[in-house]
């Protein structure tokens, strides 16, 4: 017997379909634009780049915009249905940078290896100032969840790493 394409996720038995939720974490953005739907609403250049990306592998996803802060990501991470999470901005190192302290204390596990791939693809691009970014990952209720720095490239950048690798996490988290 073959294996049917039904896979289950989340406890949902979806037929390959992954629902990517994007959150964008920008005080600024959102002082300016409000709650929107979508990137071009926002002139959000790493959201456009996120769900062009998304949507040229034929996966579902939503956007958001977010103020930066602990309570509003943590939120939108614990009320989410997604499959995926993946949170743009909020990872630099001001007072205002709070998405892994909003994150990281949910994740059952941790995947470090995302963001040490990130910083080792990263040096090529911005030299030695890698160092600096927090991008993270890890899983939280069946779910992984992806930090990425804002900038349009490390968005281009973490969602290609994403991408080669999220049937196969999904395939490990589920086990």
């Amino acid at each position: 017997h073959k294996c049917d394409s039904i896979i289950f996720l989340n406890g949902r038995a979806r037929k390959d379909s992954i629902l990517i939720v994007v959150i964008i974490a920008s005080t600024s953005r959102f002082q300016k634009c409000g709650s929107v739907a979508r990137p071009e609403d926002a002139m959000d250049l790493s959201g456009q780049v996120i769900l062009d990306r998304i949507k040229a592998v034929g996966y579902d996803s939503t956007y958001s915009l977010l103020p930066d802060g602990i309570e509003p990501i943590r939120n939108a991470v614990q009320s989410s249905n997604a499959d995926v999470i993946v949170i743009c901005g909020g990872t630099g190192l001001t007072h205002q940078d709070l998405t892994l302290e909003a994150v990281e204390p949910l994740f059952e596990k941790e995947i470090p290896g995302f963001g040490e791939i990130f910083r080792l693809k990263s040096l090529d691009e911005v030299g030695t100032r890698a160092m600096l970014t927090r991008a993270s990952a890890g899983v939280y209720r069946g779910k992984p969840i992806f930090c990425l720095p804002g900038s349009p490239n490390a968005a281009k950048l973490g969602m290609d790493l994403i991408l080669a690798e999220i049937e196969h996490i999904l395939k490990h988290i589920s086990e």
